[in-house]
């Protein structure tokens, strides 16, 4: 009876945020936590929490379709995650080889044209791993329908590293002037990057960080971050909503920023024309034979009164 119930209460917790969301994000990067500690906390070993886990990323594919979503990146296996026990690791290298197989052979991946591409240091993998990276991105490499990127052997920070350098040797070499060094030069040269900037992040298992992940397209992007305490085996819909949710309120939350911060401007800017126009006045009133003086300040008067600044502060409104 207690399941019953809980299942109701949570299917209409569920189409309540379905209901309160708009236009959602576009790009959706994972911090997949808590598998190990999932698996302790039932008394199985690390493996089997890894591969309910990845019973939860088949679900969020799901998901991200009915949302509109158009790019999920997941934070798959980091550069630090290689200072693992071996007994750990080659079990985890075994099932992300079998998963890039299957999701490249899955006629849902290929009904709805989804590319899959791993980014991160790939060449520090496996030989095995890597091949079944290659197979993934070339059955999948002409779609563009959706993009599933799975980041391997990933860590931010030697991301950057490593396009800060390139960029020096290419300004040493001649091949770019130290003047051309850009946004655009640095995001050229990030290894197999994603095909846009993040716009929300979900890390579940409790923590609240983001642990070196995407500092780039995601922090670059003031990406909205949404912490959830469910370990990755347990993350359900209405946490994936409730990130979206999360998203939303951060782009309102901007917009009624965006909006006060012009409407002060276009005040400020009026007043100021007010506080010349009366100075103006004043020398006018010296200059000039006194009727024609007091003409001319009238009309500046009546220009600066307010109402161009409330037309303005209406426009501004509307228009954002």
């Amino acid at each position: 009876m207690r399941q019953w119930l809980r299942r109701q209460f949570n299917g209409a917790y569920e189409r309540t945020l379905r209901r309160e969301l708009g236009n959602g994000p576009a790009h959706v990067a994972i911090i997949q936590d808590g598998n190990r500690r999932y698996a302790r906390s039932h008394g199985d070993d690390e493996p089997e929490g890894h591969r309910e886990g990845a019973k939860t990323t088949e679900r969020v594919l799901d998901w991200c379709d009915e949302a509109g979503v158009e790019e999920l990146t997941l934070y798959t296996f980091s550069t630090e995650n290689f200072d693992r026990p071996a007994d750990e690791l080659e079990p985890l290298f075994d099932l992300i080889e079998s998963k890039l197989y299957e999701f490249a052979d899955a006629e849902r991946v290929h009904d709805s044209e989804v590319r899959i591409c791993a980014i991160g240091q790939t060449d520090r993998l496996p030989d095995r791993l890597r091949e079944a990276i290659d197979y993934a991105e070339g059955e999948t490499g002409d779609y563009d329908g959706f993009r599933l990127n799975i980041a391997l052997a990933y860590g931010g920070r030697a991301e950057l590293l490593a396009a800060a350098r390139d960029v020096a040797r290419d300004v040493e070499a001649g091949e770019l002037s130290a003047s051309d060094v850009s946004l655009d030069a640095v995001d050229e040269r990030l290894c197999r990057r994603p095909a846009r900037d993040v716009d929300l992040i979900i890390r579940t298992g409790g923590d609240e960080r983001t642990s070196n992940f995407l500092p780039w397209h995601a922090n670059g992007n003031e990406a909205a971050v949404y912490f959830c305490a469910p370990y990755w085996p347990e993350f359900s819909k209405v946490d994936f909503l409730r990130g979206l949710r999360t998203y939303e309120s951060r782009e309102k939350s901007w917009q009624r920023t965006r909006t006060e911060r012009a409407v002060a401007l276009v005040r400020s800017a009026a007043e100021t024309e007010l506080a010349e126009a009366k100075t103006v006045a004043g020398r006018l009133r010296e200059q000039l034979p006194s009727a024609g003086a007091e003409e001319v300040v009238a009309e500046l008067e009546r220009q600066g009164d307010g109402s161009d600044v409330e037309r303005k502060t209406e426009t501004v409104e509307f228009a954002d």
